[in-house]
């Protein structure tokens, strides 16, 4: 099934999309991506799923990517005597270790690292920041606050600390044991949680040895602050908006969001925009005309995937919120003024001979009738640096290894075909003209731009462009070999 869009659809399967025929449907709908959200479900129930897309993959002969999204440590309250408490703007509350039930004065907050890093003025958020205090004094077991934005608190509600670097990894042991199943079940990418340094995202590669590509997730202001050390550790990033909302301003989401996606693009990582795309779908069939025009900015700004969340995991119209998102990327995607800012804020980037290869073979398919640009890729690395460029024609990968396929399918405007191992010139050009005819791309009458590194099966060697006709007669007996 070939998509006519370049952004790709994640869509995140729960309890109204875990059967065959739903999740058959989603894909068909749109949906390139499949998220399994570690926070819940037990590890049976990812397998049951895990099973069900790759069955789907198999009957489609389609690569699709399965994003696994580890949970992260989770801050949270403890319980209180009357199981809520109502707090008042300007009133006195403590948080301490004591394991005793509160009540409108204290509350136990079983993270001694949150004591450790507190200071006097620092901030601490409750139930997604509904209600806010800042510390006026604090130790190694309390913190003595202010309420200062007041409201109803309740049992084990999760606690957000914007002001400062939590000593916390971004791991915790659950983290661990659900990295290692799903990396043994067949993941392509692990998103990783809470990530505030970029020692964060060297941890969770070491556990993960090769076996899934490691996703960032920015979703705290440290993570913001050092993201150019994060993205230059990370495979790809998700701009997590969710929880940057709570801890910044929400007027300072919408630049964040631009930054993180331009830095991407420029590394040639992917990024997805998450969290509430199409939020009102959860319990209507429409969306409203601000949730369209917010995912048609993330398509504007290039990202090379929206995602939906409990739209598609719990709501009521999973595979209308799929549709929505497609046609909203097709709308956009047709408008003329879609490539004009796609050109307008593409990076230019010449370090290396393959930054040359892939900014000519995009050259010459805007001056030229060129139909798609073909590159073979055993990592998926030059098929992203093709991406980065955001060609107006095909993308297709062409990769031996089926994991490559998946990974890629992740990667603006990338059609991944798996072929036969190369190890001539000839013979992949051939193989790319074959792809493009058979995926409907071209026909015998058009051109194809074709990039490949010579010696083949070498990571990092993309060093040749071949502009071929797609009429094999005319591919000449003395090309190279």
């Amino acid at each position: 099934m070939r998509r006519l869009r370049n952004v790709k659809i994640v869509a995140t399967l729960g309890p109204a999309s875990s059967s065959y025929e739903m999740i058959k449907a989603l894909f068909e709908a749109g949906a390139d991506v499949f998220r399994l959200n570690m926070s819940h479900g037990v590890h049976e129930d990812i397998r049951k799923r895990h099973e069900i897309i790759r069955r789907v993959e198999a009957e489609t002969g389609r690569p699709i990517a399965i994003l696994a999204d580890l949970q992260g440590p989770k801050l949270r309250v403890g319980v209180f005597a009357n199981g809520e408490e109502e707090l008042i703007e300007g009133a006195a509350f403590r948080m301490d270790l004591s394991s005793v039930p509160g009540d409108a004065a204290r509350v136990q907050l079983p993270h001694p690292e949150i004591f450790a890093a507190l200071e006097p003025g620092s901030s601490l958020l409750v139930n997604d920041g509904k209600i806010r205090l800042q510390v006026k004094d604090c130790g190694k077991d309390y913190a003595n606050c202010t309420v200062t934005v007041g409201g109803t608190i309740s049992n084990r509600k999760g606690v957000n600390v914007p002001d400062v670097v939590l000593p916390l990894a971004a791991l915790s042991e659950k983290d661990r044991g659900d990295l290692e199943f799903v990396c043994a079940l067949g993941v392509d990418w692990l998103a990783l949680s809470f990530v505030q340094r970029p020692e964060d995202v060297l941890e969770a590669r070491a556990l993960a040895k090769g076996r899934a590509a490691i996703m960032s997730k920015i979703e705290k202001p440290a993570g913001v602050k050092a993201y150019d050390a994060i993205l230059q550790v990370s495979d790809g990033i998700m701009v997590a908006r969710g929880d940057l909302g709570v801890e910044l301003p929400v007027t300072s989401v919408p630049p964040i969001q631009k930054r993180l996606v331009r830095g991407a693009r420029a590394a040639a990582k992917p990024v997805i925009v998450a969290t509430q795309m199409l939020e009102s779908m959860i319990e209507s069939p429409v969306p409203t005309r601000a949730e369209v025009s917010d995912v048609a900015t993330a398509i504007y700004e290039g990202a090379d995937a929206v995602m939906l969340s409990a739209e598609s995991a719990a709501g009521k119209y999973p595979i209308e919120a799929v549709r929505t998102m497609n046609d909203v990327a097709m709308s956009v995607e047709k408008d003329p003024t879609f490539r004009l800012v796609i050109e307008a804020s593409r990076v230019v980037r010449r370090e290396s001979i393959a930054d040359g290869i892939v900014a000519a073979a995009r050259e010459i398919a805007e001056a030229t009738n060129i139909k798609a640009i073909c590159c073979f890729s055993q990592t998926g690395t030059t098929a992203a640096l093709v991406a980065r460029e955001r060609p107006h024609v095909a993308i297709l990968a062409l990769t031996p290894l089926m994991s490559t396929a998946r990974r890629m399918a992740l990667t603006w405007g990338t059609h991944c075909v798996i072929t036969e191992p190369q190890d001539r010139f000839k013979g992949a050009v051939l193989a790319a003209i074959r792809a493009a005819r058979d995926g409907g791309f071209a026909t015998e009458e058009d051109q194809i731009v074709v990039t490949a590194g010579v010696p083949f099966n070498v990571k990092g060697t993309t060093n040749i462009l071949r502009v071929a006709p797609c009429d094999e007669r005319l591919i000449s007996r003395v090309d190279p070999e």
